[in-house]
């Protein structure tokens, strides 16, 4: 018998599956039951993410009971003290999060560990903040950010409101491979036991509102901007209305996008980094005459930015939007004498250099990270306790920032107040964000970036995306388009190599990400997503202008098609 064979008979005739699975399991095709069961769905760049349903490689009642009874081991581990400060645990409007958020909270009282569990839905970013305001050990969320209806996922954080980072995080995943059968974990509790359950709700926004509102530099700013808003179905929808109305922006929502529906069944996509995330807040900012659309994913962590100019609304990327949210604070902080000393920015590895570019401007020092947020928020903790550097932002190109570090995850709520306070502000001065953004390309070079995700599901998909960054390694490109490779860099073997000379490559855990800079001053990067399946292409390309930028790109673009064989 098969390992596929041998998991899925454990499973359908096991006592205590969840009776919601049985038929599921009873009609799934031997496609569908190699993909369910051929492996066990894993920990990645943002915890646990899979397509919902019975089986090994998926989120179901099982695997996360499975998941959260090898945290328990892990808290419990950590002492007496560790379940006294106990868990908060948030989720977001995805089917079955609410019921995995508090059975998760019933198996960690079942282990003798608090859990503080919000009442309703509530933003990653809230999440992160309740774990250091209530001072607990660590966290759970529940969300699948902004993956597709079909999605849920599961986050780990520390007791600094940072999702764990690779060592930490592999500590819980030994303990989670230690448990043999997810199955015989049951989460029935005595009276005794649900005491330490404690529902929070207001008692921790209100606190995390304070704190968004502070991050204001201009407070007084002219509100003369209307806004466009959706939160995609998501958990935006509460707080960033609350803020607008209580700092006095006029925002209009996208009525049919703001109820909690699982099914996102008024929006294409949830995901702001695709098109179809805007089409019906493109048609209220018509109707509307608005200056910009803010647009989160369904745990608003991530916030998408249109902008109307010249008559016409463009989307910005993650990496446009964050050089221009990074230039208004700077310069801000400048010409209000609240630049600190040592200040530091915090940007990926597959992030656009036109932010290093503007944080030098203005005498910031960038640092980089890999990929995940977990490791900007690390960042942030290490330099809260050391005082050698102070912090003035944070982002990725994937729509996420942190404006003020009482958060230690993406905070769109926090992004969208900045954005707004931003085109106010520059509006008065006579521009729009794309202005702004077109000033930053004259001043530091016209930058396009872009990315391009091979889609390759199921255990067939997982084995090309390996042999991809394999074939890539033995055969590493001298030339792209004609353009020649003058360094690239290995975050999985650790070296740098440039001008045929080999050093190595510190200050990042491992991960397989491949990186190639060019002659032009361009660089492209190559990295599994940690969150879905698929193996990502990234492209920050220097033109010397708009169209030489983007004509460079679809260049590129092709040649790292042909060369790893994906080209259609």
């Amino acid at each position: 018998m098969s390992i596929v064979e041998e998991r899925y008979e454990k499973w359908v005739n096991h006592p205590n599956l969840d009776p919601r699975y049985k038929e599921v399991l009873a009609e799934m095709t031997p496609e569908e039951k190699n993909d369910a069961f051929y492996t066990t769905i894993e920990f990645g760049t943002a915890g646990m993410r899979g397509l919902l349903g019975p089986g090994t490689n998926r989120i179901n009642i099982h695997t996360i009971r499975k998941a959260t009874q090898g945290f328990a081991e892990y808290i419990k581990e950590h002492g007496e003290k560790a379940c006294e400060e106990g868990i908060a645990i948030g989720y977001d409007n995805r089917h079955m999060s609410r019921e995995l958020a508090f059975d998760c909270a019933d198996l960690l009282a079942k282990n003798g560990i608090k859990a503080y569990v919000f009442k309703s839905l509530r933003p990653t970013p809230e999440l992160s903040f309740a774990v250091r305001h209530l001072g607990c050990f660590g966290g759970i969320m529940i969300t699948a950010s902004h993956n597709p209806k079909e999605y849920n996922g599961y986050k780990l954080y520390d007791s600094k409101g940072c999702q764990l980072v690779p060592d930490l995080a592999a500590q819980v995943i030994d303990r989670v491979n230690a448990i043999d059968d997810e199955l015989a974990i049951e989460t029935n509790i005595t009276e005794d036991q649900k005491k330490l359950v404690q529902v929070i709700g207001k008692d921790v926004d209100e606190p995390y509102y304070e704190n968004v509102l502070s991050i204001q530099l201009n407070p007084d700013v002219e509100k003369d901007i209307t806004i466009v808003f959706s939160p995609e179905h998501g958990t935006a929808n509460v707080p960033v209305r609350e803020i607008y109305k209580r700092t006095g922006y006029h925002d209009i929502p996208v009525e049919e996008q703001c109820t909690p529906d699982p099914d996102f069944s008024q929006t294409p996509t949830p995901n702001p980094e695709q098109p179809g995330a805007y089409e019906l807040a493109l048609k209220y900012a018509a109707d509307n005459d608005a200056d910009i659309i803010l647009v989160c994913d369904p745990d608003a962590d991530r916030m998408g930015v249109g902008v109307k100019h010249d008559g016409e609304y463009v989307v910005m990327t993650g990496n446009q939007s964050g050089a221009v949210l990074l230039e208004y604070i700077l310069s801000q902080l400048h010409a209000q004498g609240k630049m600190p000393d040592n200040p530091v920015m915090f940007n990926t590895v597959v992030t656009s250099d036109l932010g290093e570019k503007v944080a030098a401007d203005h005498g910031v020092e960038t640092e980089k990270t890999l990929t995940g947020f977990k490791f900007i928020g690390e960042k942030v903790a290490k330099y809260e306790q050391t005082h050698e550097k102070n912090y003035v932002f944070g982002y990725e190109e994937s729509y996420g920032s942190l404006i003020k570090p009482f958060v230690r995850d993406k905070d769109a709520p926090q992004a969208c107040l900045m954005l707004a306070e931003a085109a106010a502000y520059y509006k008065k001065q006579g521009k729009d964000l794309v202005d702004v953004l077109n000033d930053l390309y004259a001043k530091h070079g016209t930058y396009e970036e872009s990315q391009v995700a091979l889609s390759l599901a199921g255990e067939a998909g997982a084995k090309r995306i390996q042999q991809i960054l394999s074939d890539l390694r033995k055969d590493a490109p001298k030339e792209i388009a004609g353009e020649p490779v003058v360094k690239s860099e290995d975050y999985k073997e650790e070296i740098i190599e440039e001008n045929g000379e080999k050093k190595p490559l510190t200050g990042f855990v491992k991960s397989d990400v491949l990186k190639y800079y060019l002659e032009d001053g361009s660089w492209i990067a190559v990295r599994p997503s940690g969150t879905e399946p698929k193996c990502k292409f990234y492209y920050c390309v220097k033109g010397s202008d708009k169209a030489d930028a983007h004509e460079k790109t679809e260049k590129f673009q092709q040649a790292m098609a042909e060369l790893t064989g994906t080209a259609e």
